[in-house]
C-alpha cells in the first residue's frame, strides 16, 4: 500500500447533509398529519354549530339533555356542570320539555346523574321530571342512549360552548333531532379553557370515527 492510500484510507468519513428530498419528505408527512387533525374537527364544527340555538328562542322539546362536566371532591357538581344544570332548570321551568334528562358516569361512590339530579332539585325541578342516565360516559353514548333507551325524538343539548358542536353533531349521527344551548366556559384558571378547547380536536375525530362505526 502506498502512502497516499493510506492517508485517504485512514480520513474520517465525510458526514453528507440530509438531502433535500428527506426533508420535503418529513415536511409533507407533518403537513399530512395536521391535515389529517383539523379536517375532522372542521367537518364537527360545520355540522354541529348550525344546530346552535338562542337560549331565548328555543324550540319545544321532548327532553332538556345534561351531559355530565365531572363532580368536586365532595361529591357536588362542578362549576361547568352547575352552570349546564341551572340552565336546564331555567329551559324547564319556562316550558321548554317537560323532562330533564342528566347524562354522566356512575361507578363504585361516584354517581353523577344523582349529584345532578340533588342540584336540579335545589333549583325546583321536580323529581318526577327528571330522568337517569347513569351510562352516559361520553358524549357519543348519551346521544345515543337518549334515543335507544329513553326514546326522546327531540331535545334541547346544554353544555359549555365550545362543546356544544361536537354535542349536536354526535346527536345527530345518533338520530336525535336537538338544538343546542351553550354556557359559559369562563374559569378562575384561564388554561382550562384553553385546554378544553384544544382537547375538541382529538375529540372531533372520535366523533367522526364514532359516526363511522355506527
Amino acid at each position: 500500500m502506498t502512502e497516499s492510500s493510506a492517508n485517504v484510507s485512514s480520513r474520517p468519513p465525510v458526514r453528507r447533509p440530509l438531502r433535500r428530498t428527506s426533508r420535503r419528505t418529513l415536511a409533507l408527512g407533518a403537513a399530512g398529519l395536521a391535515v389529517a387533525a383539523i379536517v375532522p374537527f372542521l367537518v364537527v364544527q360545520a355540522v354541529g354549530r348550525v344546530r346552535v340555538a338562542d337560549p331565548e328562542d328555543v324550540p319545544a322539546s321532548d327532553a332538556v339533555v345534561v351531559l355530565g362536566a365531572g363532580l368536586r371532591p365532595d361529591g357536588t357538581p362542578s362549576a361547568y356542570l352547575r352552570r349546564r344544570l341551572d340552565a336546564a332548570a331555567e329551559l324547564y321551568a319556562r316550558g321548554v320539555a317537560p323532562v330533564v334528562l342528566v347524562s354522566g358516569d356512575a361507578h363504585d361512590d361516584y354517581d353523577e346523574p344523582a349529584s345532578m339530579r340533588t342540584r336540579l332539585l335545589e333549583r325546583g325541578v321536580p323529581d318526577e321530571a327528571i330522568v337517569l342516565d347513569r351510562e352516559g360516559f361520553d358524549t357519543h353514548a348519551t346521544c345515543t342512549r337518549a334515543v335507544g333507551e329513553f326514546g326522546i325524538a327531540r331535545a334541547v343539548v346544554v353544555t359549555q360552548d365550545y362543546h356544544l358542536p361536537r354535542a349536536l353533531f354526535s346527536c345527530r349521527v345518533a338520530g336525535l333531532d336537538a338544538v343546542g344551548v351553550g354556557v359559559s366556559a369562563a374559569s378562575v384558571e384561564p388554561w382550562k379553557p384553553a385546554l378544553y378547547q384544544a382537547r375538541e380536536v382529538p375529540a372531533a375525530a372520535k366523533a367522526l370515527l364514532d359516526a363511522v362505526r355506527r
